[in-house]
């Protein structure tokens, strides 16, 4: 517990060291203040899948952006999945004139097309959270997708061990067209191929959709039986379907992992349904993407802080959550409050774990 702790406080004082070193480096004078000249920034997000998107990353990078520059505009839209849609909406915000596109992309190939046309009206590319491989943004802020992997991985490889669990190991990765869902898988590889423990199946999920990776599970399930030491999830979503379908099978939920730390996958954790996911606040990312636009919007070029896909980026360092630091990584911190996840199915276990 007490590495873990450790590990929790120096990445949450990393973190916060790097987004006030943005803010440092892009308010010449007028961050507060103004500065921007009421320019539009687009923030376009990928899906309606992820809860997150709608709940977490619109306000937070929204309440950033009024904060930074009181007179600019944010453009949000959300593409439900749709690369079409997605390129339709970035068109429309180049043709309102946005200055500034943050993108987290549905396809990360598809995306290029959009970077490309920013570029040639000279608005900057924002990547978000998803890199885009086959064009050069302008910047790309996200936490190390390939850690995250790896992070995930690495807990259950080393919790099964612990257990002295027999079996092999089942990896339901993230959709086929995020470049991030790929380096997730890369990061999980570098945890299961080494670990001893046979990879059964894996299975890349079309959007992200816990439907899909549901019915995969199921299959898997059906054919694997007891055989199914472990899951590991490349998301909460994932995870969430992937536990569905244990259940619906009647057979006990072996140890899955997850990502994105949301309140689903936070109530699981808590009630033993789910065994890790990670802690990514998406009030870093969401924040620092605002500090990075505003500084493009003001003329200003940051420099990233190492490189990705010829990309300057900022990469943030996640944390593994457990149950046995879910009290202190995500409510001791203020990322949670109890109210919103300790409703009457969840206030045993909840008391259990001293979360109030």
């Amino acid at each position: 517990m007490k590495k873990v702790q450790l590990r929790a406080a120096a990445l949450a004082v990393s973190a916060l060291v790097a987004v006030s070193s943005l803010a440092a480096c892009s308010s010449d004078g007028d961050a507060g203040s103004g500065g921007g000249g009421g320019a539009k920034v687009a923030f376009l997000m990928p899906d309606l899948a992820s809860t997150r998107y709608e709940l977490q990353d619109k306000p937070l990078f929204e309440a950033k952006m009024k904060e930074l520059c009181p007179d600019c505009k944010v453009i949000y839209q959300n593409a439900d999945s749709d690369a079409a849609k997605q390129q339709q909406q970035a068109d429309s915000a180049l043709a309102q004139g946005a200055k500034v596109i943050v993108l987290d992309p549905v396809d990360s190939a598809a995306a290029a097309s959009i970077v490309k046309t920013a570029q040639s009206q000279d608005a900057a590319v924002i990547a978000y959270d998803r890199p885009i491989p086959d064009a050069a943004a302008d910047y790309y802020v996200s936490f190390d997708n390939e850690k995250i992997g790896s992070l995930i991985a690495e807990s259950l490889v080393t919790h099964l061990k612990e257990t002295k669990a027999e079996g092999g190991i089942l990896q339901v990765n993230g959709s086929p067209t995020d470049a991030a869902a790929g380096l997730i898988k890369k990061g999980i590889h570098s945890a299961v191929d080494p670990s001893g423990f046979k990879l059964l199946a894996e299975f890349d999920t079309p959007d992200w959709d816990p439907a899909k990776a549901q019915n995969w599970v199921s299959g898997q399930v059906a054919q694997f039986g007891d055989e199914i030491a472990g899951v590991v999830a490349a998301n909460d979503g994932t995870g969430g379907g992937s536990i569905a379908a244990f259940k619906a099978a009647g057979k006990p939920v072996p140890p899955i992992t997850g990502n994105d730390a949301e309140v689903a996958a936070a109530q699981r954790i808590i009630s033993g349904d789910q065994y890790n996911t990670i802690s990514k606040p998406i009030k870093i990312v969401a924040e620092a993407s605002a500090v990075i636009a505003h500084a493009f919007v003001k003329g200003e070029k940051p420099a990233g802080k190492t490189t990705l896909y010829d990309t300057p980026s900022e990469l943030f360092v996640p944390t593994v959550v457990t149950r046995e630091n879910v009290k202190e990584v995500l409510f001791d911190s203020g990322i949670m409050k109890a109210a919103d996840v300790c409703t009457a199915e969840y206030a045993k276990p909840c008391a259990e774990l001293g979360i109030k």
